[in-house]
Protein backbone atom coordinates (compact mmCIF):
# COMPACT_ATOMS: atom_id res chain seq x y z
CA UNK A 1 0.00 0.00 0.00
CA UNK A 2 1.45 3.24 -0.88
CA UNK A 3 1.35 6.78 1.09
CA UNK A 4 -1.69 7.89 -1.36
CA UNK A 5 -3.55 4.85 -0.54
CA UNK A 6 -2.95 5.28 3.27
CA UNK A 7 -4.66 8.34 3.54
CA UNK A 8 -7.59 8.51 1.50
CA UNK A 9 -10.43 10.94 2.60
CA UNK A 10 -14.22 10.61 2.62
CA UNK A 11 -15.61 13.48 1.85
CA UNK A 12 -19.10 14.28 2.42
CA UNK A 13 -21.09 16.99 1.43
CA UNK A 14 -24.44 17.06 3.20
CA UNK A 15 -27.32 19.19 1.16
CA UNK A 16 -30.93 20.02 1.59
CA UNK A 17 -31.97 17.34 -1.01
CA UNK A 18 -28.97 14.96 -1.00
CA UNK A 19 -26.22 14.11 0.74
CA UNK A 20 -23.11 12.89 -1.44
CA UNK A 21 -19.78 11.03 -0.87
CA UNK A 22 -16.59 10.48 -2.59
CA UNK A 23 -12.98 8.89 -1.92
CA UNK A 24 -10.23 11.58 -2.34
CA UNK A 25 -6.18 10.09 -2.62
CA UNK A 26 -3.62 12.36 -0.81
CA UNK A 27 -3.88 15.34 -3.21
CA UNK A 28 -7.46 15.42 -3.92
CA UNK A 29 -7.90 13.42 -6.88
CA UNK A 30 -11.27 11.20 -6.49
CA UNK A 31 -10.54 7.66 -6.18
CA UNK A 32 -14.18 6.68 -6.08
CA UNK A 33 -17.88 7.22 -8.04
CA UNK A 34 -19.82 9.76 -6.22
CA UNK A 35 -22.72 8.30 -4.21
CA UNK A 36 -25.50 9.99 -3.40
CA UNK A 37 -28.84 9.33 -1.25
CA UNK A 38 -31.65 11.30 -0.69
CA UNK A 39 -31.35 13.48 2.57
CA UNK A 40 -34.21 12.12 4.92
CA UNK A 41 -37.18 14.41 5.90
CA UNK A 42 -37.45 15.63 8.62
CA UNK A 43 -33.77 15.93 8.37
CA UNK A 44 -32.68 15.00 11.76
CA UNK A 45 -29.34 14.35 13.34
CA UNK A 46 -30.05 10.79 13.86
CA UNK A 47 -31.29 10.10 10.35
CA UNK A 48 -28.91 12.36 8.33
CA UNK A 49 -25.87 10.62 10.27
CA UNK A 50 -27.54 6.69 9.03
CA UNK A 51 -27.98 7.86 5.81
CA UNK A 52 -24.01 8.88 5.94
CA UNK A 53 -23.25 5.41 7.69
CA UNK A 54 -24.72 3.57 5.02
CA UNK A 55 -22.67 5.49 2.33
CA UNK A 56 -19.48 4.90 4.09
CA UNK A 57 -19.86 0.97 4.37
CA UNK A 58 -19.49 1.20 0.87
CA UNK A 59 -16.16 2.89 0.77
CA UNK A 60 -12.68 2.57 2.19
CA UNK A 61 -10.84 5.51 3.87
CA UNK A 62 -8.73 6.65 6.48
CA UNK A 63 -9.96 10.45 7.36
CA UNK A 64 -13.27 12.24 6.54
CA UNK A 65 -14.22 15.97 5.80
CA UNK A 66 -17.52 16.95 6.00
CA UNK A 67 -19.33 20.01 4.45
CA UNK A 68 -22.69 20.82 6.46
CA UNK A 69 -24.90 23.71 5.04
CA UNK A 70 -24.73 26.38 7.99
CA UNK A 71 -22.35 27.69 10.60
CA UNK A 72 -19.88 25.57 11.68
CA UNK A 73 -17.18 26.30 14.97
CA UNK A 74 -14.87 23.61 15.75
CA UNK A 75 -17.07 20.67 14.76
CA UNK A 76 -20.29 21.91 16.50
CA UNK A 77 -23.10 23.10 14.40
CA UNK A 78 -24.17 26.71 15.19
CA UNK A 79 -27.28 27.06 12.90
CA UNK A 80 -29.16 24.75 10.45
CA UNK A 81 -31.72 26.61 8.40
CA UNK A 82 -32.05 24.00 5.82
CA UNK A 83 -32.37 21.18 7.95
CA UNK A 84 -33.41 21.22 10.76
CA UNK A 85 -33.51 23.22 14.57
CA UNK A 86 -32.19 19.74 16.45
CA UNK A 87 -28.74 20.47 14.62
CA UNK A 88 -28.02 23.48 17.04
CA UNK A 89 -25.46 22.81 18.95
CA UNK A 90 -24.85 19.48 17.87
CA UNK A 91 -21.53 18.20 17.96
CA UNK A 92 -21.44 16.30 14.43
CA UNK A 93 -17.64 16.11 14.25
CA UNK A 94 -17.48 14.48 17.93
CA UNK A 95 -20.15 11.98 16.57
CA UNK A 96 -19.42 10.39 13.45
CA UNK A 97 -15.34 9.87 14.99
CA UNK A 98 -17.03 7.79 17.32
CA UNK A 99 -19.44 6.18 15.11
CA UNK A 100 -16.99 5.63 12.59
CA UNK A 101 -13.50 5.39 14.28
CA UNK A 102 -11.91 7.46 12.24
CA UNK A 103 -11.06 11.31 12.74
CA UNK A 104 -13.77 14.07 11.18
CA UNK A 105 -13.24 17.30 10.62
CA UNK A 106 -16.90 19.66 9.62
CA UNK A 107 -16.62 23.34 7.42
CA UNK A 108 -19.33 25.22 6.09
CA UNK A 109 -20.49 23.67 2.87
CA UNK A 110 -19.77 26.60 0.84
CA UNK A 111 -16.44 27.11 2.24
CA UNK A 112 -15.27 23.91 1.29
CA UNK A 113 -17.25 24.05 -2.20
CA UNK A 114 -14.44 27.37 -2.33
CA UNK A 115 -12.05 25.33 -1.41
CA UNK A 116 -12.47 23.45 -4.48
CA UNK A 117 -12.39 26.21 -7.06
CA UNK A 118 -10.26 28.81 -5.87
CA UNK A 119 -6.73 29.69 -7.41
CA UNK A 120 -5.71 31.43 -4.45
CA UNK A 121 -5.22 34.82 -5.77
CA UNK A 122 -6.91 38.02 -4.77
CA UNK A 123 -10.64 38.32 -3.10
CA UNK A 124 -12.26 35.39 -4.66
CA UNK A 125 -16.08 34.70 -3.70
CA UNK A 126 -17.99 31.52 -4.08
CA UNK A 127 -22.05 31.49 -3.62
CA UNK A 128 -24.39 27.86 -3.65
CA UNK A 129 -27.15 27.98 -5.17
CA UNK A 130 -29.36 25.35 -4.46
CA UNK A 131 -32.22 24.51 -1.46
CA UNK A 132 -30.23 27.83 -0.07
CA UNK A 133 -28.26 30.58 -0.73
CA UNK A 134 -24.47 29.33 0.08
CA UNK A 135 -21.76 31.78 0.16
CA UNK A 136 -17.54 31.44 1.16
CA UNK A 137 -15.12 34.63 0.72
CA UNK A 138 -11.43 33.99 0.68
CA UNK A 139 -8.60 36.61 -0.14
CA UNK A 140 -5.34 35.14 -0.89
CA UNK A 141 -6.95 31.83 -0.06
CA UNK A 142 -7.28 32.42 3.33
CA UNK A 143 -10.89 31.22 4.37
CA UNK A 144 -13.35 34.25 6.04
CA UNK A 145 -15.03 32.24 8.23
CA UNK A 146 -18.41 32.14 8.45
CA UNK A 147 -19.96 34.79 6.10
CA UNK A 148 -23.30 33.21 5.61
CA UNK A 149 -24.49 36.18 2.77
CA UNK A 150 -27.57 34.18 2.76
CA UNK A 151 -29.37 35.36 5.26
CA UNK A 152 -28.11 39.30 5.14
CA UNK A 153 -31.14 41.75 4.16
CA UNK A 154 -30.85 42.09 0.07
CA UNK A 155 -34.01 43.58 -1.08
CA UNK A 156 -37.68 43.99 -0.11
CA UNK A 157 -36.97 43.22 3.02
CA UNK A 158 -36.07 39.93 2.33
CA UNK A 159 -32.94 37.84 2.35
CA UNK A 160 -30.73 36.65 -0.41
CA UNK A 161 -31.47 33.05 -0.06
CA UNK A 162 -35.20 34.62 0.77
CA UNK A 163 -35.25 35.66 -2.64
CA UNK A 164 -33.01 32.97 -4.38
CA UNK A 165 -33.19 30.01 -2.63
CA UNK A 166 -34.88 26.35 -4.16
CA UNK A 167 -38.45 27.87 -2.62
CA UNK A 168 -38.11 31.37 -4.30
CA UNK A 169 -37.31 29.72 -7.82
CA UNK A 170 -40.53 27.12 -7.59
CA UNK A 171 -42.94 29.99 -6.43
CA UNK A 172 -41.56 32.89 -8.73
CA UNK A 173 -40.47 31.69 -12.02
CA UNK A 174 -37.16 31.21 -13.31
CA UNK A 175 -37.42 34.51 -15.39
CA UNK A 176 -38.16 36.66 -11.86
CA UNK A 177 -35.36 34.43 -10.53
CA UNK A 178 -32.54 35.72 -12.85
CA UNK A 179 -33.41 38.84 -12.64
CA UNK A 180 -32.98 38.79 -8.88
CA UNK A 181 -29.75 37.09 -9.61
CA UNK A 182 -28.62 39.37 -11.60
CA UNK A 183 -29.02 42.25 -9.24
CA UNK A 184 -27.48 40.33 -6.66
CA UNK A 185 -24.30 40.15 -8.48
CA UNK A 186 -23.83 43.47 -8.89
CA UNK A 187 -25.03 44.18 -5.53
CA UNK A 188 -21.78 41.76 -4.38
CA UNK A 189 -19.30 43.03 -6.90
CA UNK A 190 -19.91 46.45 -5.18
CA UNK A 191 -19.92 45.21 -2.04
CA UNK A 192 -16.77 43.06 -2.10
CA UNK A 193 -15.01 44.40 -5.36
CA UNK A 194 -13.89 40.61 -5.91
CA UNK A 195 -11.19 39.17 -8.77
CA UNK A 196 -13.13 35.90 -9.47
CA UNK A 197 -17.24 35.00 -8.50
CA UNK A 198 -17.66 31.51 -8.73
CA UNK A 199 -21.08 29.97 -9.09
CA UNK A 200 -22.38 26.46 -7.81
CA UNK A 201 -24.80 24.31 -6.79
CA UNK A 202 -27.73 22.56 -8.56
CA UNK A 203 -29.75 25.64 -9.28
CA UNK A 204 -26.91 26.89 -11.45
CA UNK A 205 -28.41 24.73 -14.09
CA UNK A 206 -31.03 27.81 -14.31
CA UNK A 207 -29.20 30.47 -15.07
CA UNK A 208 -30.12 31.56 -18.42
CA UNK A 209 -27.67 35.24 -19.03
CA UNK A 210 -24.63 35.49 -19.63
CA UNK A 211 -22.36 35.97 -16.69
CA UNK A 212 -19.64 38.94 -15.87
CA UNK A 213 -16.13 38.02 -17.43
CA UNK A 214 -15.03 37.43 -14.08
CA UNK A 215 -17.70 35.06 -13.10
CA UNK A 216 -17.91 31.31 -13.60
CA UNK A 217 -20.19 28.36 -12.77
CA UNK A 218 -17.86 25.32 -11.52
CA UNK A 219 -19.09 21.86 -11.10
CA UNK A 220 -21.30 20.53 -8.20
CA UNK A 221 -18.13 17.53 -7.51
CA UNK A 222 -16.10 20.91 -6.40
CA UNK A 223 -18.28 20.76 -3.02
CA UNK A 224 -16.47 16.70 -2.31
CA UNK A 225 -13.35 17.62 -3.67
CA UNK A 226 -12.44 20.69 -1.78
CA UNK A 227 -12.60 18.40 1.45
CA UNK A 228 -9.37 17.34 0.94
CA UNK A 229 -8.11 21.18 2.19
CA UNK A 230 -10.05 20.86 5.74
CA UNK A 231 -6.49 18.39 6.23
CA UNK A 232 -4.09 20.98 4.93
CA UNK A 233 -3.29 23.07 8.29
Amino acid sequence: MNESDRCRTLAVDIGGSGIKVMVLDLVGNPVSDRQRLKTPQPAKPAVVIDTILTLAKQQEFERVSVGFPGVVQNGLIKTAVNLDEDWIHYDLATSLTQLLSKPVKVANDADIQGFGAISGKGVELVLTLGTGFGSALFVEGKLVPNLEMGHHPFRKKETYEEQLGRSALEKEGQKKWNARLQKAIVNLDRLFSYDVLYLGGGETKNINFDLPPNAKIIPNITGLLGGIKLWDS
